[in-house]
């Protein structure tokens, strides 16, 4: 599908739905953005060769290496950036944890005009789509798309580490309340959980500041936009420091959580070691009197198995008071 924004007199904007298979071969004037969601071949072909561009496949996009992430020639700056996706398919109810997908989306632009290619629906696009629509004279071109795009997603992020700080302190709280076997397996999946949000959120904004910072360099964007995507890289900055903080004070609740699971392991350990040691006298009195001597005068008394239990039950009281005293109980 192909969105096409087109801009006359810098007072309105209007949003365009361009189809191919309606027969639709001219294009607009005054493009403001051609927004290229799950796009076909002929579609992606019809851009490029009206526009004089090329387009990185899918899988030219995906790629690690700093290259791919973005570059910029005498016509064009093209830049493959992660936006982060709520995972909705996963989820049992609202209650289940935030599962994230990380997207690729292509920017490219020529001729001050912004082209987006994705395979997936943001709220970022919509709420961007929608600030044109109601502020066309804040968007002269298609670089203040992406600086206002790229501000959209940092606040977005943000939020995201906001409710990564929220669970976190809420799961500190709770490792030292909950006592059950089956709450410690919860607490794990939970800390497990936050560090994987955590760390594809860290990530998301390496690229985004990588993106930024190739930005800043660029002799095409003017000095506006580079003051506001300069406070956003600082917004980008604090937020990193932010995520590590994050990562470390997750790895201090599982290090508390860890100790408090041996804790538990240690009482339990103790408590069945107190049982052994306070059963050893009356197993051995036991064992004695259960021999097969035929000469055990203690047999023959008319009180001897009342005596016995009663030297047995001794036996065990003595262990545990002991214990009690020594403060091991």
């Amino acid at each position: 599908m192909l969105y096409i924004y087109t801009k006359a007199q810098n007072t309105l904007v209007q949003r365009i739905h361009f189809s191919l298979n309606k027969g639709m071969q001219k294009l607009p004037e005054n493009i403001l953005w051609i927004d290229l969601l799950y796009p076909d071949e002929n579609e992606i072909t019809f851009i490029a060769n009206h526009f004089n561009l090329e387009f990185p496949t899918k899988e030219e996009s995906e790629e690690i290496e700093l290259s791919a992430k973005y570059w910029e020639d005498n016509a064009t700056i093209t830049i493959n950036a992660h936006f982060l996706i709520r995972d909705f398919k996963n989820l049992k109810d609202d209650a289940s944890p935030i599962k994230l997908n990380t997207e690729i989306v292509t920017f490219t632009t020529t001729r001050n005009i912004l082209f987006t290619i994705r395979y997936n629906e943001f709220s970022t696009f919509e709420e961007i789509q929608a600030r044109i629509l109601a502020s066309p004279k804040n968007f002269e071109d298609g670089y203040d798309i992406i600086d206002k795009m790229f501000e959209v997603r940092v606040e977005k992020d943000a939020d995201l580490l906001e409710w990564v700080d929220k669970e976190a302190r809420h799961l500190r709280i709770n490792v030292f309340k909950k006592k059950s076997e089956y709450s410690y397996d919860e607490m794990l999946k939970d800390i497990s959980n936050l560090q994987e949000l955590n760390m594809r959120v860290r990530d998301s904004l390496f690229d985004k500041r990588r993106a930024i910072t190739s930005l800043l360099k660029s002799d095409k964007i003017d000095k506006d936009i580079k003051q506001n995507l300069t406070i956003v890289l600082k917004d980008l900055n604090s937020l990193v420091e932010f995520s590590v903080s994050q990562l470390n004070i997750l790895d201090n609740i599982q290090t508390i959580l860890a100790s408090q699971i041996n804790i538990e392991q240690n009482k339990i350990i103790k408590l069945f070691t107190v049982a052994t040691v306070a059963m050893m006298p009356p197993t051995l009195i036991g064992t004695i009197y259960g021999m097969n001597f035929k000469f055990m005068p203690e047999l023959e008394l008319h009180y001897a198995y009342p005596i016995i239990l009663f030297i047995m039950i001794v036996s065990i009281i003595l262990p545990v008071v002991f214990f009690k005293k020594k403060g091991w109980l």
